[in-house]
């Protein structure tokens, strides 16, 4: 100790570069961990054990579709799923997509998502109704005219006001407000709160010949004429119900253009092994679309919890890299406390000789340089550990990066301390032992 106080200034420069190297160590880690959390937390909220079941690609002439490209996914498939794979599966929906204008009094709004499902749906993807109730299976069956909104849709059309049992027009069909879904934030740029969430069946039934229902009940039952098959059943010149009986046009709900849905939202029991349930899944699905062997799936499945692993991927990747640099500063750091200790040793050979002259053993000498050494690492290594963590405390207020303190971090860069005072410090005290008493009582 009186060796290394002697010459104050010299030993904080010493282990200035142990003091950088550990304290960058400690920050790295708590910011990677903070936002490795951060990350798992928003991956999490798209629901880590959700499956999804998309049409598979069409080839048209060399332009590919993209998944969702053919229609062959059928609400009937859910129910076969939840029937015959209980041993995974806990829920399955149908899940359609629109897109529209909300209109409430004077104001609208374009949602950026308007979906529907069947009644687990909102369950399925995480949501929960914090004002008022979710819709039903009856009111599914029904094609009831209700809806849940978000947060955003809520605090633009309604202005503080409960939305609860208003009122909102989407494609002139008005639908009544029975629930506002709980807040969720952005995710990965997007808004999980400007959604709009309503039975699957009211979109197929209802918002998809809603202008030509709307302009007729404008006109008035009487003024109707009676509509032919094309115009009641689709929107184009092809006939999708050839054969079937013409229909009076009423209020009640459209008959359906197609079957289809656009894509299956399951959730599974266990997300560790998805695989598992994807296999199951797909046998059912072959089943009954009628796949025979050696015929491609007419179906695409993602697994959400693919994304988590990626992201936390990438996140360790980055966080490793990062260690790296910072553990080559440490090398750096070590570099230079050999060079020191090789300072000091030759500036205390006298000292060296005297304590052999008096009967200090080689590995006396030896013990003490390498005391000397690890001591300076360690004491490095604590005041890097304080800087760093106060490091990331500052960054985390002034940028708002959350950081997870480490304690195996703080304890590894300890370590990695006295191991390189022992790798660094042994040539310096190794050489030390070595010395001729009698050259070094002459050394001047």
């Amino acid at each position: 100790m009186r060796a290394l106080v002697r010459n104050p200034m010299r030993a904080v420069l010493t282990i200035l570069g142990i003091v950088i190297g550990i304290a960058a160590v400690v920050a790295i880690r708590e910011i990677g961990e903070g936002s490795k959390e951060q990350i798992s937390t928003q991956v999490a909220s798209l629901g880590a054990d959700v499956v999804n079941v998309w049409g598979a690609s069409v080839n048209t002439t060399g332009v590919n579709s993209g998944k969702g490209g053919r229609a062959s996914l059928y609400p009937e498939d859910a129910a076969a799923i939840l029937r015959e794979c209980k041993e995974t599966v806990l829920m399955a929906s149908p899940m359609v997509r629109a897109g529209g204008q909300v209109i409430v009094g004077n104001k609208n709004w374009s949602p950026g998502s308007m979906v529907g499902g069947n009644e687990d749906y909102p369950k399925i993807e995480g949501w929960t109704v914090v004002n008022g109730r979710s819709f039903t299976k009856e009111q599914v069956d029904n094609s009831a005219r209700v809806c849940l909104i978000g947060m955003t849709i809520a605090k633009e059309l309604f202005a503080g006001k409960d939305p609860v049992g208003q009122e909102i027009r989407i494609k002139d069909v008005v639908f009544t407000v029975i629930g506002v879904l709980g807040e969720k934030g952005a995710d990965m740029g997007n808004d999980k709160d400007d959604t709009i969430i309503m039975p699957w069946t009211s979109i197929r039934t209802r918002l998809m010949g809603a202008s030509r229902e709307a302009a007729i009940m404008r006109g008035g039952a009487s003024n109707a004429s009676k509509p032919s098959a094309t115009s009641t059943y689709s929107t184009s010149a092809v006939n999708f119900y050839a054969g079937s009986e013409l229909q009076p046009y009423t209020s009640a709900p459209h008959p359906l253009r197609t079957r289809t849905v656009d894509n299956l939202i399951i959730k599974i029991k266990d997300k560790e092994n998805a695989k598992p349930a994807m296999e199951q899944i797909t046998q059912v699905l072959r089943r009954e679309h009628n796949l025979q062997p050696g015929v491609l799936d007419d179906f695409e499945m993602f697994d959400r919890g693919q994304i988590s692993s990626m992201v936390t991927s990438i996140s360790d990747t980055m966080t490793t890299l990062l260690m790296a640099v910072a553990f080559i500063s440490l090398v750096v750091g070590g570099v230079g406390i050999m060079n020191i200790m090789l300072v000091s040793v030759t500036e205390r050979t006298r000292e060296i000789g005297l304590r052999m002259a008096v009967g200090a053993r080689p590995r006396d000498i030896m013990q003490q340089f390498l005391l000397e050494s690890v001591l300076l690492c360690l004491v490095g290594g604590l005041l890097g550990i304080i800087l760093g963590h106060g490091a990331s405390s500052i960054i985390s207020a002034q940028a708002g990066w959350p950081i997870a303190t480490s304690y195996a971090a703080m304890a590894l860069a300890v370590s990695v301390a006295a191991f390189i005072g022992i790798v660094f410090g042994w040539y310096p005290a190794y050489k030390a032992s070595k010395l001729d008493p009698i050259d070094a009582l002459h050394h001047e």
